[in-house]
């Protein structure tokens, strides 16, 4: 055994992408002392994006204060990788569902403007590639507010600015680009979306994820009848979008926002990220590659973390082992998408709070990985 790639993916709640790779490798070591040992911290476009990329490409954290989702000032954060001026954004940071009180969920009075007013303070600083990522949103406002952050101008009837919430899109009237910031012309866009919801309709945004975030039944249909309004004038000034393209229900309707107005790029989170990071280059040469989440279950052979590094392990031939803070039966779906052997880290009968405490998962995750690599070095022998 030479060299081990870990692209393992956080295990919420408990370890961090980087945690999880640290005991892995610590693991490792015991059996092989002298084995390479790489960790390529990866995420699937949701939270902990920005701490992988960033600290993959050797670039930095950006703190700035915007407006939170609720219109109050919220500090946020940011990837800046100054040497291919990229910029790593989750719009959680700005506009996110865990930063509001479930009781203040409404997404007539959320929006997406801080999420604008991050991109603002990246173009400040150069930046000219953005890798977005669009999870766990609060908001319904078909990007409105980000939009209007950028200088893209939404006028009622009286020629006046509309609100930056949600409740926002019924009073849109007429729309205006030539404010917008000029150098977004000079910008690409990565969105990683998973999502293939369309922006309108049963499989659309307010429908489906709107209960979530705080809509009643009645919310639901004015909100599609407005957003419906917003693509049909968007498409007048814009006559490329399309509300019907898959993704575009995206966070609320900010994939139709990223879409029609910033042309931007949707893509599966896992290869977004893994692509930014390097992760094909580290691997092609490895031994053996390993993966994993907290919880490996049928889903996660449905465009998740360890699937797609083990789709990208199996470009190159390379055997790919597992672990998991816990597997469901469903789990075995896995081994038909790249990922030839998964263990759980648990080992004796313990409480969920126990198993996520952070030394105990680092310790069960230590100790299998010692385990399964003693076997392999048998298997070598």
């Amino acid at each position: 055994m030479k060299k081990v790639v870990v692209a393992i993916d956080s295990f919420k709640g408990s370890l961090s992408t980087f945690e999880a790779g640290e005991a892995i490798k610590e693991g490792i070591r015991q059996v092989y002392p002298n084995a390479e040992v790489l960790i390529s911290p990866i995420a699937d476009g949701g939270e902990g994006t920005v701490e992988a990329i960033v600290s993959a490409t050797g670039g930095e954290l950006v703190t700035c204060r915007v407006c939170g989702p609720l219109g109050n000032q919220v500090e946020a954060f940011y990837g800046f990788v100054p040497k291919t001026q990229t910029a790593v954004i989750e719009m959680s940071q700005a506009a996110g569902i865990t930063l509001i009180k479930e009781e203040e969920r409404n997404p007539l009075h959320t929006t997406t403007y801080g999420v604008g007013e991050l991109m603002l303070d990246a173009i400040s600083r150069g930046c000219r590639k953005f890798v977005i990522g669009i999870g766990g949103s609060a908001t319904n406002d078909g990007g409105l507010g980000m939009l209007q952050a950028l200088g893209f101008e939404f006028l009622d009837k009286s020629g006046n600015p509309v609100s930056r919430s949600g409740a926002g899109l019924r009073d849109i009237a007429s729309i205006k680009t030539d404010k917008a910031v000029q150098e977004l012309k000079e910008c690409t866009f990565y969105v990683a979306c998973d999502v293939k919801n369309v922006l309108c309709g049963e499989n659309g945004c307010s429908a489906v994820y709107g209960p979530q975030k705080g809509a009643t039944p009645e919310m639901i249909k004015e909100m599609d009848l407005w957003l419906a309004n917003y693509a049909k004038l968007t498409k007048a000034v814009l006559p490329d979008a399309d509300a019907d393209t898959p993704g575009t229900g995206a966070a609320g309707g900010l994939g139709f926002a990223l879409l029609s107005y910033l042309n931007a790029t949707l893509c599966s989170g896992i290869e977004l990220v893994m692509n930014e990071t390097g992760l094909e280059q580290l691997l092609s040469d490895a031994d053996v590659v390993i993966t994993g989440e907290g919880r490996l279950d049928g889903q996660s052979s449905m465009g998740k973390a360890p699937v797609g590094v083990a789709s990208l392990a199996k470009k190159y031939g390379k055997p790919v082992l597992a672990f998991s803070g816990c597997v469901t039966e469903e789990a075995v779906t896995c081994n038909n998408y790249g990922i030839d052997a998964f263990f759980p880290i648990v080992r004796k009968p313990c409480s969920l709070a126990e198993a996520m405490d952070v030394d105990n998962a680092y310790r069960n995750l230590r100790d299998t990985v010692c385990q399964v690599f003693r076997l392999w070095k048998i298997r070598e022998q």
